[in-house]
């Protein structure tokens, strides 16, 4: 833990653990499996970060999502820590370069899209360069009780088998008591540990507000976002409906770009990027955009229609302060 906390200071630039964080990492460092449940924002992602930097050998990371893997393993290259992913973004060329680089021990974490199982030999050259530790983020997608089911994710237990049953932590924001129970489970987890803490985060402010129809709706949205300062999610349940604010907004004066799983991967990801570097205000995205992208000062707003009271309406949240994972 010596080793842990030292890491923590000149890797991460942190003097204290966040609550979970130490215990979760000393479960992992001593072999155990363990099932991480924190809030978003927690700092789920130190909690595995941290111990591949101390532990022998690779770090395999199993991550749903495209732009938060390439966002986890940007900060961390801009730290100079060695990590990588492989997803659908990349070419096969690149792919088997990304490999080498682990199988040369030049990659300490290296990121999958659970898919990646799926294609060809990974899992059993993975497994030949010797796996320290699994990390399952987002874990409760294994779970069929869970609202994010995904096949993939099934056959990650029997990945795990072709990695050498490395010791394994799953991470979590989304438990109940089942899902837990399934997520141990499903990824055969031998006597897990389970690290749980609160769900109250004070830095988070919400707020609903009612509109009548989708003309109200829109002006709102528009006022909210001049009122406050700093980067905007704006959250939509379709593409339809993303194309539509995005030019709402622009229409408006307020730079935006729409990201969902219709555009192709270099566009998703020059969109990120524009997001991430503040060239454009507002990205307004469906779920394909992952919410643990952590963003000082940022404003969230998702569109939602409230059927029990016949009305329109979004919510709000705003983040005061980023998390340092």
């Amino acid at each position: 833990m010596e080793q842990a906390r030292a890491a923590l200071r000149t890797s991460f630039g942190y003097d204290e653990f966040r609550p979970g964080q130490e215990a979760a990492i000393q479960s992992v460092l001593e072999g155990s499996d363990t099932l991480v449940v924190l809030p978003t924002g927690g700092g789920k992602s130190v909690c595995f970060q941290i111990p591949a930097l101390i532990l022998p050998g690779l770090t395999v990371v199993v991550s749903p999502l495209i732009s938060l893997m390439k966002d986890q393993v940007d900060a961390l290259e801009a730290r100079d820590l060695p990590a990588a992913f492989i997803n659908s973004t990349l070419t096969s060329a690149q792919v088997s370069d990304r490999l080498s680089k682990a199988a040369r021990g030049e990659i300490k974490l290296l990121y999958l899209a659970p898919e990646r199982f799926d294609f060809g030999n990974v899992a059993s050259r993975l497994g030949e360069m010797g796996v320290s530790l699994l990390a399952v983020d987002e874990a409760h997608c294994i779970s069929q009780w869970g609202h994010d089911f995904r096949p993939s994710y099934l056959r990650v237990a029997k990945a795990r088998k072709i990695l050498g049953d490395p010791p394994t932590v799953a991470l979590t924001a989304t438990a109940t008591p089942e899902v837990r129970e399934d997520i141990c489970r499903q990824l055969a987890l031998t006597k897990p540990r389970t690290i749980i803490t609160g769900f109250d985060r004070t830095n988070l402010a919400y707020n609903v507000l009612a509109a009548r129809n989708d003309e109200e709706k829109d002006n709102l949205l528009v006022e909210t976002l001049e009122r406050y300062e700093g980067l905007a999610i704006v959250y939509a349940s379709t593409r339809k409906s993303v194309d539509r604010i995005g030019f709402l907004l622009e229409q408006r004066g307020i730079a935006s770009a729409g990201y969902h799983a219709g555009l192709d991967d270099e566009h998703r990801r020059d969109v990120q990027d524009a997001f991430m570097k503040e060239r454009i205000r507002a990205i307004v995205a469906t779920n394909a955009f992952g919410l643990s992208i952590p963003i000082p000062n940022a404003f969230v707003a998702t569109i939602a229609r409230i059927r029990s009271f016949m009305k329109a309406s979004w919510t709000s949240r705003r983040c005061s302060s980023s998390s340092p994972a």
